[in-house]
């Protein structure tokens, strides 16, 4: 097995996880207070951060996109998933576990390098959290799916490529 196993022990927080999306909502709430709120880049760096920042929120735009789209009617907001679902291995889905938390990560870290570095912080507690949620979210999937631990060998990058 690569990477870090799923936790079956972290708390569910709700019959499908509903307490894990409060937290993330909490969680982004603070990313834009920060984004507002928070010291600007230096004036000689902001410019080439600005652009690596909208380069990697376009990246983190489009890894979302595909990860929701591939879902279809089986995309929900809470890691428990749905009844009727199916496991989707294909499209972005091929490349990354969790291609919407890698776009949420991706985007809140463009958008920080473009605006001010509070912002990466906030990134780093988000980057964790979704680390927490995912492996709750692998528990289920893993009990739901006879084949995702074959799916979790297979693919081994978690939220995008480069990060297990």
């Amino acid at each position: 097995m690569t990477g870090v196993e799923p936790s079956p022990k972290l708390p569910s927080l709700g019959r499908r996880g509903e307490g894990w999306v409060v937290a993330q909502v909490a969680l982004v709430a603070l990313v834009v207070l920060a984004e507002i709120f928070g010291p600007p880049w230096p004036t000689r760096a902001a410019a080439v951060l600005s652009a690596a920042g909208i380069a990697v929120v376009a990246c983190g735009i489009g890894l979302f996109l595909a990860g929701t789209l591939g879902l279809g009617r089986s995309l929900t907001p809470f890691p428990k998933p749905k009844e009727d679902a199916s496991l989707n291995e294909g499209g972005a889905f091929a490349f990354v576990r969790h291609p919407i938390y890698g776009g949420v990560i991706l985007g809140i870290a463009g958008w920080s390098l473009a605006t001010t570095p509070l912002g990466l912080a906030t990134t780093a507690v988000v980057l964790g959290f979704l680390e927490l949620k995912s492996r709750r979210e692998e528990a289920w999937l893993a009990e739901r799916y006879p084949g995702y631990d074959a799916y979790r060998n297979r693919v081994r990058w978690k939220f995008f490529p480069g990060l297990r």
